[in-house]
């Protein structure tokens, strides 16, 4: 284990979040035929706080389910998941959901925002939610949003912003709860190589100030090469290059 380390609680564990230990992870679906298809066989690799991990492969290769599983919003079929001495695949409901809203940012490649709410109103949510006294929280959703140069967008419907803006909207809320681990699905997809750049750097950042692991599943190599380390994921399985 490298870099420094923190504790949180998550239910009756207390999280050691200086390593993420994955082993021997298996995860499989019935096609619409009964057919059953093996989309992970068998994956292990761990991360240290600090660390930014590109894991890349063909569409439908698993990357999306292998963020998934790592989250807590699916269950594996095998194998064990664990950020510090906390078990990912053996936590009960509350538990997950916990670990979920406490220590985990999720960019989903689809941003998930709510529509009725500004930028800000959207960033600053997960905190008031964490009962954080609301006007330091929209302080801290500001800045969010200037460091990836969205000031002037803070108090525009997300409805009204490009899908570029959007998924800069969401790290910024990922972020916003200083996560010790971020799962981002294609963050960079739809953004420009200019807010792609901003964006990648500003996650970059993060994993080494927090520190906290930073994982995206990408097809962006630019993105890929940035980080610290890359794995493939092909036919179930992983290796790092």
């Amino acid at each position: 284990m490298n870099g420094s380390s923190e504790s949180a609680n998550v239910g009756h564990w207390t999280l050691d979040v200086g390593l993420l230990a994955i082993t021997d992870l298996r995860k499989g679906f019935l096609s619409p035929s009964g057919a059953r298809i093996e989309v992970l066989r068998g994956i292990s690799f761990s991360a240290a706080a600090g660390e930014t991990i590109a894991i890349v492969g063909a569409s439908g290769a698993g990357k999306s389910t292998l963020l998934h599983l790592i989250g807590g919003i699916e269950a594996p079929d095998h194998g064990s998941i664990r950020l510090g001495e906390f078990a990912v695949d053996e936590g009960g409901r509350a538990q997950l959901a916990r670990y979920r809203n406490r220590q985990v940012g999720f960019v989903f490649q689809f941003h998930h925002l709510l529509p009725d709410l500004t930028a800000a109103e959207n960033v600053y949510l997960p905190l008031t939610l964490a009962r954080h006294d609301e006007q330091k929280a929209m302080r801290s959703a500001l800045e969010a949003l200037d460091r990836l140069g969205l000031a002037n967008r803070a108090t525009h419907r997300v409805t009204d912003l490009s899908g570029g803006e959007q998924q800069r909207v969401a790290v910024c809320r990922a972020l916003i709860t200083q996560p010790v681990l971020v799962l981002a699905d294609e963050p960079t997809g739809n953004l420009d190589s200019n807010s792609g750049d901003l964006l990648a750097a500003d996650l970059m950042s993060y994993a080494a100030s927090r520190p906290a692991i930073v994982i995206i599943a990408t097809h962006n190599q630019d993105l890929a090469q940035n980080c610290k380390r890359r794995l493939t994921l092909a036919q179930g399985r992983i290796s790092e290059n």
